[in-house]
Order: structure tokens, then C-alpha cells, then sequence
């Protein structure tokens, strides 16, 4: 069996079309996420830069920016480990399948 037919059949299984929709929505939700709260955080700044500047507390100089700030790049990690948890759990063992199926 040559290369391409092995590509042909992994491309035609039902299992590896249901793969890439299902891997591209949920990549497209987690983008869709992280841009709302990323524009969200530049709208903020641009429309209301005086509410990320006001103080945490009467007690500290730091402002609210910060926290925002901070926020966002923790909103990074957590939906980047989100799809990485995904990826290696749910997306690899259909992966496996389809090549499996594709070998027999």
C-alpha cells in the first residue's frame, strides 16, 4: 500500500472529518475567548482609562490595571492547558484510532 493511499483512507474515515471539525470549533472558541477579553481590556483602556486607574485599595498605589493586565496573560495559560489537556487526551486517542483503522 503506498503513502497516498494511507492518506486517502485516513482523509475518507468518518472519524478523522469528525476530528477536524471538532478540534477547529473548539480552537475557535478558545481564540474567540481570549480576543473578547483581550478587545475587551483594550476598549476598557481606550473608553474608560480611569477605571483601570484607580487604586486596588486606599492602602496601595496599584492600580486596577494591574490585576487586569496580569488577568489576561493568566487567561493565556489556563486556555492554552485547557487545549493541551484536550489535545492529549481526547484528540490524540482518536487520533490513534484513525491510524489504526488506516494501518488495518
Amino acid at each position: 500500500m503506498s503513502t497516498d493511499d494511507v492518506y486517502r483512507r485516513i482523509y475518507d474515515n468518518p472519524k478523522f472529518q469528525a476530528l477536524v471539525k471538532r478540534r477547529g470549533r473548539f480552537a475557535w472558541t478558545l481564540s474567540i475567548v481570549m480576543l473578547a477579553a483581550y478587545y475587551g481590556f483594550v476598549c476598557l483602556i481606550a473608553f474608560d482609562p480611569k477605571l483601570l486607574g484607580q487604586p486596588v485599595s486606599s492602602a496601595t498605589v496599584m492600580s486596577w490595571g494591574i490585576p487586569g493586565g496580569l488577568g489576561l496573560i493568566f487567561l493565556c495559560f489556563i486556555l492554552t492547558g485547557i487545549y493541551v489537556q484536550r489535545a492529549n487526551g481526547e484528540f490524540d486517542r482518536i487520533t490513534r484510532e484513525i491510524l489504526a483503522e488506516a494501518d488495518q
